[in-house]
């Protein structure tokens, strides 16, 4: 709170000065609106009921008083800063339409509109140049400059909006250097470089250095149709890290992070979708099986452990379903059938096909407590083939994750990610078939260092 010798003062300094924003700069003190709303106080204690109507049009002089550099700063806060016209009229002491007038004149114009002098001035001989003559001068000068400075102000701010697509609020200070050697390069036809250098705080070596790299050519240019290639070749589904264990058995050596980076740009991405699984489990109707893998789904040998399972795919054309044997040794698909109908037949011709590959081993054969493996038939064939069964818990697929997991690979990578509107049952099976031969032959598996289930078990010396 001021006392009342406190405001009578301030007055006496703002008479003087003849501006509220004169009187705040010199003072240091009240708010603009506070001493603005002491002048209107002092206007209605001096003045009779009967004056005001006549004496208004005296606050409108006061704006003749304001300085070119008051009134620009007033259009600049109410028409780029977006604060009301009325609040900004009265906290100077002047008008609404007098705000808009500085505006109109200054787009009209320019600058020198808006200074209280008159424009037409007395010309003085060229020999002779007063004092005053060479302060205006100055003064124009240093005007020109601030209007250059605004100006380069509002185009930075659209090009950054309109290049770097941006928000209007975007902060110039948070920008990185890349992006400011972009607005300086947009706009080094209308500005010198050091001008736009200071205003966007870049230094002069950053800005050189980036702008070398942008011109610089791209050296992983044929690195980039080679890594296409090998993700298209493969049904769309490597990701980094086998597309780079696939660059390195071809001889060229990169790391993670600049293949991650260039399939990244290249919008080389596996797509995933997930379905619902087809459901095989029609109750107890034969007694059960001890699991006997208990989750241990390694193996040191081929023929040691088999997992089965039966998976659903669901096509414009119809229903298909697949049942394969799995190697734990490795994950190879010993055999798979395929049919439209989920029969004991389905489950019965690939176990069979994968007996027949056997040279006097007893793999365990795992599988869940679906009805295909609770059937005489199957029962049967196990016992004479000499096969040990095991099955997993009821509603428990992690007991068979192994074969779930292949499940899963073979649906994301040549099922979820593609369209079959237009091919046909008999179509989709061969599409299914040469994915397995794919997978077993070309495939490579990061566990088995890089190598295909073929090819490790050719490494380790067993034949195929």
């Amino acid at each position: 709170m001021y006392s009342r010798k406190e405001i009578d003062a301030v007055l006496q300094v703002y008479d003087r000065v003849g501006s509220v924003l004169g009187t705040v700069k010199k003072l240091g003190y009240p708010d603009r609106k506070v001493l603005a709303q002491w002048i209107r106080d002092r206007k209605q204690e001096k003045l009779p009921d009967h004056n005001r109507q006549k004496n208004t049009h005296k606050s409108n002089r006061q704006c003749s008083n304001l300085s070119h550099e008051e009134r620009l700063d007033s259009v600049r806060r109410c028409f780029l800063q977006g604060e009301s016209v009325d609040s900004v009229a009265k906290e100077i002491g002047s008008c609404s339409r007098s705000i808009y007038n500085w505006r109109h004149k200054f787009q009209k114009e320019g600058l020198l509109e808006l200074m209280p002098y008159p424009k037409k001035k007395r010309q003085l001989s060229p020999k002779s140049p007063s004092k005053k003559q060479e302060d205006n001068g100055n003064d124009i000068e240093d005007l020109k400059a601030i209007v250059t400075d605004l100006q380069m102000e509002v185009d930075i701010l659209r090009e950054t909006i309109e290049v770097l697509k941006k928000d209007p609020g975007v902060d110039l200070k948070k920008l990185r250097n890349r992006e400011k050697v972009v607005i300086v390069d947009a706009l080094r036809e209308q500005y010198s470089l050091p001008n736009l250098l200071t205003r966007m705080d870049l230094p002069k070596s950053s800005y050189y250095y980036h702008r070398e790299a942008n011109l610089r050519l791209d050296k992983y240019s044929s690195d980039r149709q080679l890594i296409q290639k090998i993700f298209e070749d493969n049904h769309s589904c490597y990701g980094y890290r086998r597309v780079k264990a696939e660059l390195n058995r071809q001889g060229r050596i990169l790391s993670e992070k600049v293949v991650r980076r260039i399939m990244k740009e290249a919008s080389l991405c596996v797509k995933i979708k997930r379905k619902r699984c087809y459901l095989s489990y029609k109750g107890e109707i034969s007694p059960e099986v001890p699991n006997l893998l208990k989750r241990d789904f390694h193996a040191d040998k081929p023929n040691e452990k088999w997992l089965t399972d039966i998976t659903e795919f669901s096509i414009p054309a119809g229903k298909v379903y697949l049942s394969p044997i799995i190697d734990c040794y490795d994950g190879m698909v010993v055999s798979w059938s395929i049919s439209t109908h989920p029969n004991a037949n389905l489950a019965n011709s690939s176990l069979k096909a994968a007996a027949s590959t056997l040279k006097g081993e007893r793999p365990i054969i795992h599988s869940d407590r679906g009805c295909h493996y609770r059937w005489p038939e199957w029962i049967k064939l196990t016992k004479k083939y000499g096969l040990i069964r095991s099955m997993s818990k009821k509603g428990c697929s992690p007991d068979n994750s192994a074969c779930e997991g292949f499940f899963g690979r073979l649906k994301n990578e040549c099922f979820y990610s593609k369209s079959f509107n237009n091919h046909s049952v008999k179509e989709f099976i061969a599409h299914i078939n040469d994915y397995i031969i794919w997978y077993n032959e070309s495939r490579i598996k990061m566990k088995l260092g890089a190598c295909s289930p073929i090819e490790f078990r050719q490494l380790n010396g067993y034949a195929t």
